[in-house]
């Protein structure tokens, strides 16, 4: 038997600056791991099966990412061996965590190894792709900035670790809902941009593909941000008032882009942050696509007091994972 834990994840900062001709947005982020887990077991059968926590019971195992990862696995590499997969969830779904692509990813390399494949990084790499675009990302333990739709991968160096707060209301986000909820309110930003200008009797194009949508936001700025941010982590050395002198410089990094979009339909989402801050935390972000919020504090012990008084929402206390 081989078993496997799949971490949750966070974006430090995530920017959508645009889709890409083949459909996918280009992006760019700073994905953190936490040590929050799902559990994937491997066991000899003869068939293939996967079996669930009652969480995910009611979906069917078809439909599942770790039964897609290993059906895509039999068929490329010719495998006639089953396997009883037993996934175990703790991370939530739809909340912007990463559990799916995390499982996805568990399950590549431990298919891998229960079936001897020796598939290379690389290999495995490429069956992540296909699977989506977060899963690349979770071959990897350590921090990474990932650009593309996901798959441009730097691993980034850090022996920093934080105490978060993760906050979680009762409300599912779907990532492709997210991306209509963004691009709609781009849209409309552009509109106004177009009709003021318009008025002031200046002549415009009024056509404008999703690629023109790169302009609403100050690039230039971001990028520069990014690269700050992932200075500091590089250079970061452990303590709580380390903590705050990091925190404090590079604050201004930290950004979300889906984060107006959603808020806007959810602002239980936007009361989470503000009452995150008002409990403590130095940074307050949502992650991905939402609808998790989390909470950046000096101490675990700060954490854990603000989670005290947010009972009326799913909360776990964590540590940032570098390796």
């Amino acid at each position: 038997m081989i078993t496997l834990k799949a971490p949750a994840k966070i974006n430090w900062f995530l920017n959508v600056l645009g889709l890409r001709d083949d459909g996918f947005h280009e992006i760019q982020s700073l994905i953190q791991k936490i040590t929050l887990y799902d559990t994937l077991t491997f066991e000899p059968t003869q068939d293939l099966v996967l079996t669930t926590s009652h969480d995910i019971a009611a979906v069917p195992p078809e439909q599942n990412i770790v039964y897609k990862t290993a059906l895509l696995m039999k068929e490329k590499c010719g495998v006639t061996n089953g396997a009883h997969i037993h996934l175990e969830k703790l991370i939530p779904m739809a909340a912007g965590l990463g559990g799916g692509s995390s499982d996805a990813a568990a399950a590549l390399t431990g298919l891998n190894k229960f079936w001897g494949l020796n598939l290379s990084q690389a290999k495995l790499h490429d069956f992540a792709e296909q699977l989506g675009s977060d899963v690349p990302v979770f071959l990897y333990s350590s921090p990474a900035f990932v650009e593309g739709r996901g798959e441009k991968i730097t691993p980034v160096k850090t022996s920093e670790q934080f105490d978060i707060l993760l906050v979680k209301p009762d409300v599912s986000v779907s990532t492709a809902w997210a991306y209509t909820m963004l691009s709609v309110m781009r849209n409309a930003s552009w509109d106004k941009k177009i009709t003021k200008n318009s008025e002031s009797g200046i002549s415009l194009v009024t056509r404008h593909s999703s690629r023109s949508l790169r302009g609403l936001t100050n690039t230039t700025e971001k990028v520069d941000n990014i690269k700050f941010f992932i200075r500091t982590l590089e250079g970061a050395k452990s303590s709580i008032a380390g903590h705050r002198d990091i925190l404090s410089s590079i604050k201004d990094s930290f950004s979300n882009d889906f984060e107006a979009a959603v808020t806007g339909h959810f602002p239980v989402i936007a009361d989470i942050k503000n009452r995150l801050l008002q409990a403590g935390a130095m940074v307050s972000l949502m992650s991905g696509s939402g609808s998790a919020v989390f909470g950046v504090f000096a101490s675990e012990e700060d954490a854990s007091k603000a989670a005290a008084v947010l009972t009326d929402f799913w909360t776990a206390v964590v540590k940032t994972v570098n390796s």
